[in-house]
């Protein structure tokens, strides 16, 4: 058969779900689609002839390719830039600037900054969800490869143990890491009667957190009345707001009218484990921008603290929701 027919037959029946794979691992629908390309020009001159699982080897070849990609990416963050950075508050690192200002949930710098077809990036982000992707991007490379593999795609251990260079007993326990790190290492309840009201309470936090989301996201005004405590404070600090200084509102319909006000930025949100409980998650295309972290007492909303600065981001730990 013609190399070019049985490459085009190939992209037909396997080229959605290697996109699939590479978007997982690399956070980016347009690295996702140089990642296939890569891997396309790899296969049309590789010698398939002893191939048995050929979906299974496709599945290795764009692995492949996306953790070099993924290893190049964290070799750039790492790199200082010769170019010294500005000196806002009068310290720090002067000689040194990042090579992404984003910051993800364990403070590594958030996928990459060019987007070439916002509407698309965001379909596909929404697809995998906004906390995973912004989970995914605080492991390691070898953790994601194995995670994604593994726990989305159902590639056994040994078969990422070739591709990582590892055994498979190594490769379980980066998944096993990885998938720890998504769901909250301690966000699960612990055994006997504390644990059970432990995980009875954060239910509740839980409904209490996605009620509010639904009513700000629709702008229901009332909905958020019957949610706040009355003496409700939110504070956010000055990077969440365009304003220079950070923002304190009190009172429940300050609270409220400033929640429906935000209701586009809503619609970028998700709900997530923030800091081991419900919270929300500002992640436009997957990369952490805002948080909200809530403060539930007896059903209602007591406290909202908004945290958008890179600084204070780092120390938040996001996990997804079950």
């Amino acid at each position: 058969m013609d190399v070019r027919l049985w490459s085009a037959g190939l992209v037909e029946e396997h080229g959605e779900r290697l996109h699939a794979v590479a978007y997982r691992i690399l956070g980016s629908a347009s690295e996702a689609d140089d990642a296939v390309q890569e891997a396309w020009l790899r296969v049309s001159a590789a010698d398939t002839e002893d191939v048995e699982n050929i979906a299974g080897w496709l599945t290795t070849v764009v692995a492949r390719v996306c953790l070099n990609m993924l290893r190049t990416r964290e070799r750039r963050r790492e790199e200082p830039l010769d170019v010294p950075a500005p000196d806002r508050a009068g310290g720090g690192d002067a000689g040194r600037i990042e090579r992404d200002p984003g910051a993800g949930a364990a403070g590594r710098a958030v996928g990459p900054p060019e987007v070439a077809d916002p509407e698309r990036e965001a379909v596909l982000a929404e697809s995998v969800g906004l906390a995973m992707l912004v989970v995914l991007d605080t492991l390691t490379p070898a953790e994601r490869v194995a995670f994604v593999l593994h726990d989305m795609f159902a590639v056994p251990f040994d078969g990422i143990g070739t591709l990582l260079e590892r055994s498979p007993a190594a490769v379980r326990q980066l998944a096993s890491r990885a998938r720890r790190r998504v769901k909250g290492a301690d966000s699960g309840a612990g055994q006997g009667g504390a644990g059970q009201a432990a995980a009875a309470d954060r239910a509740r936090h839980r409904e209490v957190v996605e009620a509010y989301f639904a009513a700000s996201r629709d702008g229901d005004f009332e909905a958020l009345l019957a949610l706040l405590d009355p003496e409700v404070v939110l504070r956010a600090d000055a990077a969440a707001l365009p304003g220079p200084e950070p923002v304190v509102l009190r009172g429940i319909r300050a609270v409220a009218g400033g929640a429906t006000a935000a209701a586009e930025r809503v619609r970028l949100s998700e709900p997530a484990l923030v800091n081991g409980r419900p919270g929300l998650v500002m992640a436009p295309l997957g990369r952490l921008a805002v948080v909200l972290d809530f403060t539930v007492v007896a059903g209602r909303i007591t406290a909202i603290d908004v945290i958008a600065d890179p600084g204070r981001l780092r120390t938040v730990t996001v996990a997804v929701l079950d």
